[in-house]
């Protein structure tokens, strides 16, 4: 400890918080489901309706023109048990056979202008992402990130990684054939696994590494300037950053080989998250809105097998959001995609 800069007694304390929990927990207390009562859902439906009746599409809207009396106060305490308690939700009931694609984005981004700054998400500038395999299946067995590729734009299985905004939405449209459940871990409760297992692995995961930003900097080929601490201890409150591939990635690009310490770090804690205590897994049913604190909790997805017709394949609308006011964040780990505290991905192209 004391060669990496850090004792025993500096690092971060076990992190104390409803954020830090395991699967039992979560399947035990289902309070994280939250179904949308017929009141909620009239309110959305005249909202979504009013707007696209005018052909006002997402993008051209504000939080002002999207009306929830009822529903804004719900979600603005539940922005708060996201936030500071359990870190993520999923909001069921919505029923998106009544609805057009078109409409079902009006009523997503109209949901998000409530929830806080809705910042870009690729290199296009996209506010309103769709995941859906636009690649046919052919990253299997992955090896996307090497070609430029995406993993949202696969039917691949992810490993747990966390994205680059306080908050990612996904409102599942249509599910896969077959798999692709959502997975989350709390990242909080991996950091008690391993201080209590392997304490001597949190100095690389406090010390950070360049990541490889596969795309998503100011130039196509970039590294984050900084190194990202995948443990991140500020005013009080632990936060998470975690992408092992992207980690990988950028020490073969700046030609720097992870340390041996520093690759049993990043494997350990994959290992940990995708573990049976932790993994707490959700198959989504259409309509389903799940809500992630990015800086708490990570997530994988199973890999799929998905419909031949287009009309019927997975489709999920994807935002990243950030929370006004939100949790307090190192300059360091904020900036993780060179565009300051907490900038989306630069548009490019």
């Amino acid at each position: 400890h004391e060669r990496m800069g850090y004792m025993l007694d500096k690092i971060p304390p076990f992190a104390d918080s409803p954020a830090a929990w395991t699967a039992d927990d979560m399947e035990m207390d289902k309070s994280w489901i939250i179904n949308l009562s017929e009141a909620d859902l009239k309110e959305l439906n005249i909202a979504t309706l009013k707007l696209h009746e005018r052909g006002i599409s997402p993008l051209e809207f504000k939080q002002s023109d999207f009306q929830l009396p009822t529903l804004a106060p719900k979600i603005a305490s539940l922005l708060r048990e996201i936030e500071y308690g359990r870190g993520f939700a999923l909001l069921r009931g919505l029923n998106v056979s009544d609805y057009s694609l078109d409409q079902l984005s009006v009523l997503y981004w109209g949901l998000g202008t409530h929830l806080g700054e809705i910042i870009s998400q690729n290199s296009q500038g996209d506010l309103l992402g769709r995941v859906t395999d636009m690649e046919g299946g052919k990253f299997v067995k992955g090896g996307y990130y090497e070609q430029g590729v995406r993993g949202h734009r696969t039917s691949a299985f992810l490993p747990p990684h966390s994205d680059s905004s306080d908050v990612v939405g996904l409102m599942c449209v249509r599910p896969a054939k077959k798999g692709g459940e959502s997975w989350i871990s709390s990242s909080l409760a991996v950091y008690n696994e391993i201080r209590s297992r392997r304490s001597d692995l949190l100095a690389p995961l406090l010390s950070g590494f360049r990541y490889d930003l596969i795309g998503k900097g100011r130039t196509a080929g970039e590294l984050t300037n900084n190194r990202l601490p995948v443990y991140s201890w500020y005013e009080g409150l632990l936060s998470c950053r975690f992408n092992k591939q992207q980690i990988e990635l950028g020490a073969k690009r700046a030609g720097e080989k992870l340390t041996d310490l520093q690759q049993e770090a990043i494997d350990l804690f994959e290992e940990i998250a995708l573990s049976d205590k932790f993994l707490l897994r959700m198959l989504f049913e259409p309509g389903d809105i799940q809500l992630l604190n990015n800086h708490t909790t990570v997530h994988s997805r199973g890999q799929f097998v998905d419909f031949e017709e287009a009309e019927k394949r997975r489709l999920l609308l994807r935002l990243w959001v950030n929370i006004p006011n939100g949790r307090p964040l190192a300059p360091e780990y904020a900036d993780r995609l060179n565009t300051g505290g907490r900038g989306g991905v630069t548009k490019r192209l």
